[in-house]
């Protein structure tokens, strides 16, 4: 029988629900020891002691696999949010002291991964107290975060179009056409559209962003989009290329190296190149904590210098 509220915060501590929640996370015991520097009987100990005090199991084997009962998802929802309200709390007595202190939590598609850095280097040399959490997905996965407010903020090209997001651009994404340097088609005085994209056409998935942009501007022009094969990542397609499976197109950031050292070349095609933007997206409704807001604030204030820190001569 659950104890009553008066006698449960007795037996309850903060290191109970930190040890639920990060098992949670992993629906494992033994990689929630790890990352808490914990034994796994420890963990296993503080379950025990938390069902306890709540009068229900909060986890379950089925087979080897291990399961949140109905009444652990009810408590990770409860746990989410006093977290969440911990955290804010801790922000917002920090800034009253005059600091921007806490975690800031973003995501960021495949493609994005070279232009965080730059966005982070400057921000905590201002910040240096706010620690930053990065998760690298692909773009289905950040608009399923961005559903589940998962993160502060999502970087990404080419935010879903809803009134429940809020998405705001900051820098351009210069997306080029690239061959290996002993491709026929460099040694063309002039080479169409159309001809690149029948040139074994390296493509990303379905849904990703890099592909959608593409697909639009070939029905702006009335090309025939002909992908050739398609990878799971931009260095995929970036290898793939160098091993001479096919031409691409991609994010100028990302092969930046491989055309200062000669291994790939960029054509001179009509149209390109093309460029979208970089966009940092949240839920409407989320109310911004202080860190978030102050990385939003660095992000609209040097918004001109990122471009030449980022591009310089390469624009």
């Amino acid at each position: 029988m659950p104890y009553s509220l008066a006698r449960l915060l007795t037996r309850l501590s903060f290191r109970q629900l930190q040890v639920f929640h990060t098992v949670c996370h992993h629906l494992s015991y033994s990689r929630a020891a790890e990352q808490l520097g914990l034994t796994q009987p420890a963990v296993s100990s503080q379950v025990r002691q938390l069902e306890q005090a709540l009068g229900q199991p909060v986890f379950e084997y089925v087979g080897k696999q291990l399961y949140i009962t109905a009444a652990g998802q009810r408590l990770e929802q409860a746990v989410g949010s006093i977290f969440s309200d911990l955290e804010r709390l801790q922000m917002e007595l920090a800034e009253m002291e005059g600091q921007v202190r806490g975690e800031l939590k973003l995501a960021a598609v495949s493609t994005a991964q070279y232009v965080v850095p730059y966005l982070l280097q400057g921000f905590l040399r201002q910040y240096p107290q706010v620690d930053v959490h990065l998760e690298i997905v692909n773009r289905a996965r950040a608009t399923q975060r961005l559903t589940e407010n998962r993160d502060d903020l999502v970087i990404m090209g080419m935010p879903p179009e809803s009134s429940a997001l809020r998405s705001t651009p900051f820098l351009d994404n210069v997306m080029i056409p690239v061959v290996r340097v002993d491709n026929p088609l460099l040694r063309s005085k002039k080479v169409d559209p159309q001809t690149f994209l029948n040139a074994k056409l390296l493509i990303r998935e379905p849904g990703s962003g890099t592909r959608k942009a593409l697909e639009q501007w070939c029905q702006q022009k009335r090309l025939t989009f002909n992908p050739h094969m398609e990878l799971g990542s931009n260095a995929a397609i970036k290898h793939g290329v160098l091993a001479g499976l096919g031409v691409a197109v991609l994010p100028k950031l990302s092969v930046r190296a491989e055309l200062k050292l000669g291994e790939l070349a960029s054509l001179d095609l009509e149209g390109f190149a093309l460029r979208r933007a970089w966009c940092s997206v949240y839920p409407a409704a989320k109310h911004p904590t202080p860190v978030m807001q102050a990385f939003l604030d660095y992000i609209r204030n040097t918004m001109g210098e990122l471009e030449q820190l980022v591009y310089g001569e390469a624009l």
